[in-house]
């Protein structure tokens, strides 16, 4: 919400040719509590005033000499970087009112002024451009924190991977299409795989070397094809020389900022051997 507060401190400026009206808006809004106006009966100072100043309400006349009000509202959409175009127009032409919005004005004061009318719209249109001004820098920090908390989660990834390599045999990484997108370590001479472009165009689901214990490798198909993690899976494949070897697998499914499903990552180790050796040094 915007407090009184900060509508009596945004800035502020008259633009009128006629001095009796610069007067008596300065007066209207001084005794109303606004603290920061300022004024000039030159339209042609508008522009740069405003790219200095970045005024939260402009009040304007439409009809003054060697530049009226049409061609100032044209000049400042051209010269300003601000999307929202902070005028309220002050008319004694009511066909120059639906002219004035359609040029991009967000309002109008008839002339001669109503003055409860004045502060009225003043006071309203000055709550809707400082809501427009808070909404706009929080997405700014918004778009700034993602970029943030992208880079710091490239960062983490990095060291997840480092860590996985070293405390595994092997480390893998598969697309949406379960295609392998990395591979490290010996995982293509574990698990009997010789297929040299395995990272473009290799599928998990297509590859079938022999001597598997189906019943595990299908609980495992199913595990994935699910998108579900799974944790320590103990699987075994004989080899040609009837000898048994074994491995332990852990993998989770990876998803982007909008929840879609873009592959899987894991880690793997072979347990051949791995406990008879431990149990003997006891």
């Amino acid at each position: 919400m915007i407090t009184e507060s900060e509508i009596l401190n945004a800035s502020i400026l008259i633009v009128d040719d006629q001095e009796s009206n610069v007067s008596l808006l300065e007066q209207l809004l001084s005794e109303s509590g606004y603290k920061n106006v300022r004024s000039t009966m030159n339209p042609k100072e508008v522009c740069d005033l405003h790219r200095k100043h970045h005024y939260d309400l402009i009040l304007l006349d439409l009809q003054m000499p060697d530049m009226d009000g049409f061609q100032v509202m044209e000049a400042l959409k051209i010269n300003s970087d601000d999307a929202y175009l902070p005028v309220l127009v002050l008319t004694a032409q009511p066909n120059h009112k639906l002219r004035a919005l359609q040029a991009g004005a967000k309002d109008f004061i008839s002339k001669p002024f109503d003055l409860v009318e004045v502060k009225t719209r003043i006071h309203n249109m000055l709550e809707v451009r400082l809501l427009y001004k808070k909404l706009d820098n929080y997405n700014k920090v918004l778009e700034l924190t993602v970029l943030e908390r992208t880079a710091e989660l490239r960062d983490s990834e990095a060291r997840y991977r480092s860590l996985t390599e070293l405390a595994s045999d092997w480390y893998w990484e598969q697309d949406e299409n379960m295609k392998f997108t990395k591979v490290s370590g010996p995982v293509r001479e574990m698990l009997g795989i010789q297929i040299e472009t395995l990272p473009e165009e290799s599928n998990i689901s297509d590859i079938q070397p022999k001597g598997w214990n189906e019943v595990e490798r299908k609980m495992l198909q199913a595990t994935i094809a699910a998108r579900q993690p799974f944790l320590d899976f103990v699987f075994h494949r004989t080899n040609s020389d009837g000898s048994q070897r074994s491995f332990q697998v852990s993998g989770e499914p990876m998803f982007d900022g909008h929840c879609r499903f873009i592959g899987y990552r894991g880690i793997g180790v072979e347990l051949t051997g791995k406990y008879s050796s431990q149990d003997g040094n006891h």
